[in-house]
């Protein structure tokens, strides 16, 4: 088993659905028929309920109750009927492997606690919140690729994991030779995120530098902060640091953490009885 192994398995897995591709291809158009594509999402039945569930829900505040996704585009709007529909089908991708070791509700807890404080914290740097909630949602997906492709193999980066008392990526280098953000960079990339998104999975472990925040940025803080909030509930979750250079380039004063943390654990339970497969 080796790196190319992993990435050759990468490129075999399904695409998402006909209409996630032409939603995700909607990120870098400017003309988009909206009537066009909300129709064809409501062919799917099961994505569409879902997407409904979602838009009705606390977590957007709707004043009356959206019943159709055209009415749900003209009331939230395009964007972010595009953001519930891709995490709809990101969520339902992947079935858990039966007799595994590997924790799966922790595992999207996580993943959705991440991109809930990445979608809170990015209007404060001007960054786009429903890209930064898709790459938040997106991030640790490599490690899902390993644990349900591999799932032998990923018994031995828990024992690893145990045995030298470490965080995943070093236990998945170890036993893999590649880690889980090389990995799911790997796969945003194969199911045609935009290249920000690709390089916001593969860089939620590199500590930003000074500068500008970035999509990047904000999605090495926010799987942070879905660490340092518990939004996973793991016993054994190791809080990274938040660095001063990440820090610095966020800027966000006392008053504005003190609101991301608060919005972000009021929405967390909502989004997670919504998406959590």
């Amino acid at each position: 088993m080796n790196a190319d192994d992993i990435i050759k398995a990468v490129r075999d897995l399904p695409s998402l659905p006909a209409v996630v591709n032409e939603l995700l291809a909607t990120m870098q158009q400017d003309d988009i028929d909206t009537h066009a594509l909300a129709a064809k999402i409501t062919l799917d039945q099961a994505l569409t309920a879902k997407t409904l569930r979602l838009a009705n829900s606390s977590f957007y505040g709707m004043p009356a109750k959206v019943t159709t996704i055209q009415q749900a585009v003209s009331v939230l709007g395009f964007h972010a009927i595009r953001t519930l529909v891709t995490a709809c089908s990101v969520t339902a991708s992947f079935a858990p492997v039966p007799g595994s070791e590997f924790d799966f509700p922790s595992f999207w807890r996580h993943a959705i606690g991440s991109a809930v404080c990445a979608r809170v914290l990015a209007p404060h740097v001007r960054v786009n919140p429903d890209t930064a909630f898709t790459a938040g949602l997106l991030h640790d997906l490599g490690t899902l690729v390993l644990a349900t492709r591999f799932p032998d193999d990923y018994r031995r980066v828990i024992a690893h994991r145990r045995q030298h008392d470490c965080a995943a990526a070093p236990a998945q280098t170890a036993v893999f030779g590649i880690d889980h953000a090389s990995v799911g960079s790997a796969l945003a990339k194969h199911w045609k995120f935009p290249a920000a998104i690709q390089a916001a999975v593969a860089d939620h472990h590199r500590p930003p530098e000074t500068g500008p925040a970035t999509l990047s940025t904000v999605i090495y803080a926010a799987n942070v902060l879905a660490h340092a909030l518990d939004l996973s509930g793991q016993e054994d979750d190791q809080v990274p640091p938040l660095p001063l250079a990440a820090w610095q380039s966020l800027g966000l004063g006392e008053a504005a953490w003190a609101g991301v943390f608060a919005e972000s654990e009021q929405l967390f339970e909502t989004m997670c009885q919504m998406l959590t497969p």
